[in-house]
């Protein structure tokens, strides 16, 4: 007895067409409950990945603080914030220091402390080849001529 194949054999004579390679695969049947349950897993993984998301979005809106935006009467002008500057720090402070501690450049702060030294608010002494910003009064006593009297 003899048994036929369903696969046909291919030889370099035939052609082959696409009914005829479909005609060879395997045909397995669906099962609907199969696919409604992994349509169903995936919408579950869905929801939770949401939900997981919006989470930790609000615990990150929750746990960083408002900002605090100053009010009229707590904003310094530039000279303001370089006379309390040098005022924190005993009167005197180097250019340098200055620049350090404000994010401004050199030019700019050059320019703050000439304007605070043409109004008479500070002095400018050179040392070296670096200033020594002081707030009027608070200057080195070798510094003062002999005609300009101590401001207290």
């Amino acid at each position: 007895m003899r048994v036929e194949s369903r696969v046909p054999v291919f030889t370099r004579d035939t052609s082959i067409s696409f009914e005829t390679v479909l005609a060879a695969l395997p045909v397995y049947p669906l099962e609907t409950g199969a696919h409604l349950a992994a349509l169903f897993g995936i919408v579950v993984l869905a929801v939770l990945g949401a939900g997981l998301v919006l989470r930790n979005r609000l615990e990150t809106t929750d746990t960083t603080e408002p900002e605090v935006q100053p009010s009229r009467g707590d904003v310094m002008t530039d000279r303001e914030r370089v006379r309390e500057l040098v005022t924190e720090n005993g009167g005197r402070m180097k250019q340098s220091a200055i620049v350090d501690s404000v994010d401004w450049s050199k030019a700019k702060v050059s320019r703050l402390l000439t304007d605070l030294e043409e109004d008479d608010e500070i002095t400018k002494l050179r040392l070296g080849r670096e200033n020594l910003v002081c707030l009027r009064g608070h200057e080195p006593p070798a510094s003062r001529s002999s005609e300009q009297p101590p401001r207290e």
